[in-house]
């Protein structure tokens, strides 16, 4: 009976376009929070080594008599 009902009424089907488009938009918001965590955490550590490596680059060009002029900040 219920089906039948609905098939008089074409204009009250149910769509999931609405629920499929509220995932994706979560789904792209989880994402989105779990990239921003991950340069707050790694950031520090990420920038330290840069550092590390300039300035070891910085000294090994002075050690060799090559006069090499970097900014490590």
């Amino acid at each position: 009976m219920l089906e039948y009902l609905r098939s008089l009424l074409p204009s009250v089907r149910r769509t999931e376009d609405g629920a499929s488009a509220v995932e994706y938009g979560l789904l792209v918001a989880g994402i989105a929070a779990l990239v921003v965590a991950i340069v707050f955490l790694l950031g520090g550590v990420i920038e330290e080594s840069f550092s590390d490596t300039c300035t070891e680059i910085t000294d090994g060009a002075t050690a060799g008599g090559n006069t090499l002029t970097a900014d490590c900040s």
